[in-house]
C-alpha cells in the first residue's frame, strides 16, 4: 500500500511547531533559517491556510542574554530565561513576519490552560477570533510561571493540544 502525502498546498489551517535547536543556535537566534520560516508562513497565509507556530527558544534566548552557565537551571533561573527571552522571541516573529504583511500575536499558557474548562473556552475563542482576523498565533508555554504540577512538559504535547483547540 502506498503511503498518503497529505498536500499541504490544500490545507485549511497548519499547526507547526518549532524547536529551540531550530531557532536558537550558539551565537543566538538564527534570523536566517527564521526569516525562510516565515517567508513559507507569508505564502501559506497568502493561499488561505491559517498558520499557528508553536515555538520554543524563549529559555535558549534569555539564558544567552543573562549569561547563564551551561547544564540543568534552577526553576527559578528558567524563568527568569523565560522572561528575557520570550520578548525577544515575539519580537523576532513580529519583525520576520511584518514585511509580508502578516500580524503575530502571543499566547502564553500551561497545562491549566487546557484543562480548565472555562480557561480552555478562553483560550479557543482567542485563537478563533486571532485566525479569523488573519493573525498569526505564535504559542508557547508560559515558563514564567509554569511549575513542574502545571507544565506541559515540552511543546510537542502543547502543539498537540493547540492542534485540538483551533482545530
Amino acid at each position: 500500500m502506498a503511503a498518503v502525502t497529505p498536500d499541504l498546498g490544500r490545507a485549511r489551517r497548519l499547526v507547526v511547531k518549532i524547536g529551540s535547536a531550530l531557532l536558537v543556535g550558539p551565537e543566538g537566534l538564527r534570523a536566517q533559517w527564521l526569516r525562510g520560516l516565515c517567508d513559507d508562513v507569508a505564502s501559506a497565509r497568502a493561499r488561505g491556510t491559517d498558520v499557528v507556530l508553536v515555538s520554543s527558544g524563549a529559555i535558549a534566548l534569555g539564558r544567552q542574554v543573562l549569561e547563564l552557565p551551561a547544564g540543568p537551571l534552577r526553576v527559578e533561573q528558567s524563568q527568569a530565561a523565560a522572561a528575557v527571552g520570550q520578548i525577544r522571541l515575539a519580537r523576532a516573529y513580529e519583525e520576520a513576519l511584518a514585511p509580508h504583511g502578516v500580524k503575530t500575536a502571543q499566547l502564553l499558557m500551561t497545562l491549566d490552560d487546557t484543562s480548565d474548562r472555562r480557561r480552555y473556552l478562553n483560550s479557543r475563542a482567542t485563537m478563533q477570533t486571532l485566525l479569523g482576523m488573519g493573525a498569526v498565533p505564535i504559542v508557547n508555554e508560559n515558563d514564567t510561571v509554569a511549575t513542574d504540577e502545571i507544565r506541559f512538559g515540552d511543546n510537542d504535547r502543547l502543539a498537540a493540544q493547540i492542534a485540538v483547540t483551533c482545530g
